[in-house]
């Protein structure tokens, strides 16, 4: 028997926030992007390079037409990782600082100078990526210092370096994945403690953390936990997913992203967190409610979290002015069922776009 529409119950939840996304290599809105074969992320990123100036539309106009759906599907904050590089210089900064400010107050975006394209190894992004913080951007980003750069120490000098002049967080790619990679995210970890940067420092993806055969992956998840690290993961394609709950019983916070979006590195993506959600609590074999809430959370609360916006981190209930409304019965079925919300609300407004 159906549910008459009247009875239909009201699920009122925390706002979504995104925490890894890349907007301004979006197709969204512009013409169909036909992919190039990638066999290694150095092919992933000299495809993004050839991509650059292939768009119709600015970029601009293609972040506000990405942000502006993650807005209406409830997303209210995200951290943008936005290239920089001796190339582009500060131009996708500006374009996607500009796309926010049309989506204020509804959405808060934090920009991370992204240097997509080498820091070390394409010289000048650094000057780029310092004047990027006077332009819009508001962390300091890095990329594999090891499988990269080649320089672990070099690009860890430069990225903190700049982070702690700028008296700006700091937001590190890291793909590399062995023992390798766990290294690397251990001197990420010695450095933050050493500089009192607890709390200020996330990896995004640590691809490493996910290999549980890993002699070395509980003494590194502690150093993780020790200094505080955020953990940025995004569950794409065939990407490694973390044991959440092994991560969670070293104490390491983690938080829920999108990563690219339709963009030269997968055709995928919709800039929706509740999917976002859904693809997490599906690869890493989520079952109970409590798991698939789980999912929900790391989508949520913890992004807000993470970017330190009490509003969305410490949700202040059902009949809080910030929330989300969905037609459905609990949290894990929105997680399963995938239902874009019926209401937006922020600071007691409802939601109106033009």
């Amino acid at each position: 028997m159906t549910t008459p529409a009247s009875e239909t119950p009201v699920l009122r939840t925390p706002g979504l926030v995104d925490a890894h996304i890349h907007p301004d290599k979006t197709s969204w809105g512009d013409a169909w992007l036909s992919r190039r074969p990638a066999a290694t992320l150095t092919d992933l990123i000299e495809n993004d390079r050839a991509t650059q100036h292939t768009f119709a539309m600015t970029v601009e106009d293609r972040a506000y037409a990405l942000l502006r759906n993650a807005v209406e599907n409830g997303t209210m904050a995200m951290r943008a990782q936005v290239d920089v590089s001796s190339e582009l210089g500060i131009r996708n900064v500006e374009d996607v600082r500009a796309a926010a400010e049309r989506l204020a107050p509804w959405l808060t975006v934090e920009i991370v100078a992204f240097p997509q394209f080498g820091l070390l190894r394409n010289p000048g992004t650094l000057e780029v990526m310092a004047a990027s913080l006077d332009a819009g951007a508001d962390l300091v980003g890095g990329i594999d210092p090891g499988g990269i750069e080649g320089d672990l120490h070099g690009h860890l000098d430069a990225v903190f370096g700049l982070a702690d002049r700028a008296g700006r967080y700091v937001d590190i790619h890291l793909h590399d994945g062995g023992e390798d990679g766990l290294a690397q995210i251990r001197e990420i970890a010695r450095r933050t403690v050493a500089g009192g940067r607890q709390g200020r420092v996330t990896i995004g993806h640590a691809f490493a953390l996910c290999d549980a055969s890993l002699p070395s992956l509980g003494e590194t998840l502690d150093r993780v936990a020790e200094a505080g690290i955020w953990i940025a993961t995004c569950a794409l394609g065939p990407d490694p997913v973390p044991d959440i709950d092994l991560l969670e019983r070293h104490g390491v916070r983690l938080a829920l992203g999108s990563d690219g979006v339709r963009d030269s590195w997968s055709p995928f993506g919709t800039g929706s967190m509740v999917d976002r959600a859904h693809l997490l609590a599906y690869r890493t074999g989520a079952i109970t409610d409590g798991e698939l809430e789980r999912a929900f959370r790391l989508a949520s609360s913890a992004g807000g979290e993470m970017l330190g916006l009490a509003e969305l981190s410490d949700w202040a209930g059902p009949e809080s002015g910030t929330r989300l409304e969905f037609a459905a019965e609990s949290i894990a079925q929105l997680v399963v069922d995938r239902p874009a919300p019926i209401r937006v609300l922020r600071d007691g407004a409802q939601l109106t776009l033009p």
